[in-house]
């Protein structure tokens, strides 16, 4: 795909987010807003468990942590500006992710994803223990969501529906770009040697805990990051919404049925959920019921995702192109 292409893409890819509200109305632009949160919140694990091969099964602890993060600043601190709120979120989830990476990056495998099985449920009972602070069972809702203002330039109401629309969409395409781009530097490189051969990435002259601690950073902060919008959205957050076992698992089944180590693919993973449930959600209640017999469908018959499928129909396509073109060239040579 040429430059020129791409552009083109780029541009239609943002002149549908801006004028989505206007053509799908305000229901489907929360149906949006919330597969776009879960969607840098799958990215973020993606990065583990595609880039790095670490598997966690705690990641909620991060998305929640950002979400109570942002939600407690707007609570108790008078006159917190909106992005000041957000910017708490996501330092409160990079500190989390500090406390925890001397023990994270000297384990893999099976500790790792249990050791965080671990430190998420312990952070789901402290949610629900200290209610003093967190609201418990109730969480903490109806905080003030303040104005994104510049002072002395403009002031945007957060509480109408299409200004957090854009609001949102913004600080989450932002977030995912950076991500992109820093699996595209020299760093991403060195990430996908450590899942294939941590050994040989040591050999080269990478500290392998170091670069696992930054690539832990990154993930844990940015998965605060969608947290907080989350929290912002709702003007709510709990225990069940923010550290419950299964919000761990949800970003894990997005990026196995989008397609593990595809960048998109938690993107895709978390369209394809979010379809699923909305339709799913018209006839019955057991949406989870049919998102398991989905995930059960794709790690038999489809290991690589969504986008694995993809990748085999593009190859497909294009040898079936090369082989045309060859043909025609040995009978124009005949032709000669």
């Amino acid at each position: 795909m040429n430059r020129t292409v791409k552009w083109i893409l780029w541009v239609v890819l943002l002149v549908a987010l801006i004028f989505y509200p206007q053509i799908f109305g305000i229901y489907y632009t929360n149906v949006f807003v919330t597969f776009s949160i879960f969607a840098l919140y799958g990215v973020t694990l993606n990065l583990l468990l595609g880039y790095s091969g670490l598997l966690s099964f705690g990641h909620a602890m991060f998305f929640g942590t950002g979400a109570y993060g942002t939600a407690l600043a707007l609570e108790h601190i008078e006159g917190c500006p909106l992005l000041v709120a957000l910017l708490l979120g996501f330092l409160a989830a990079v500190a989390l992710a500090v406390i925890l990476c001397p023990i994270m990056v000297r384990v893999s495998g099976t500790a790792f994803a249990m050791l965080h099985l671990a430190f998420g449920q312990l952070m789901f009972v402290l949610a629900l223990k200290l209610r003093g602070i967190t609201g418990g069972e109730d969480g903490i809702g109806g905080f003030p969501i303040p104005p994104l203002s510049i002072p002395g330039i403009i002031s945007i109401d957060m509480e109408n529906p299409l200004y957090f629309y854009y609001f949102a969409m913004t600080v989450l395409v932002v977030s995912i770009w950076i991500l992109w781009f820093f699996t595209k530097t020299p760093f991403g490189g060195i990430m996908v040697g450590m899942r294939d051969n941590a050994s040989r990435i040591d050999y080269l002259g990478f500290k392998v805990p170091q670069s696992k601690a930054v690539i832990y950073l990154f993930a844990g902060g940015f998965a605060g990051v969608a947290g907080s919008i989350y929290a912002l959205f709702q003007n709510l957050i709990s225990a069940e919404d923010g550290f419950h076992v299964f919000v761990s698992f949800a970003p894990i089944m997005m990026t196995m049925v989008g397609g593990i180590g595809s960048f998109f693919g938690p993107i895709a993973g978390s369209a394809i959920f979010g379809i699923i449930e909305e339709l799913t959600s018209r006839y019955t209640e057991r949406v989870e019921l049919v998102m398991g017999l989905i995930l059960i469908l794709v790690i038999m018959y489809a290991p690589m995702g969504f986008m694995g499928l993809v990748q085999i129909i593009k190859a497909k396509i294009f040898s079936k192109e090369s082989g045309q073109k060859q043909s025609e060239k040995a009978i124009l040579e005949e032709a000669a």
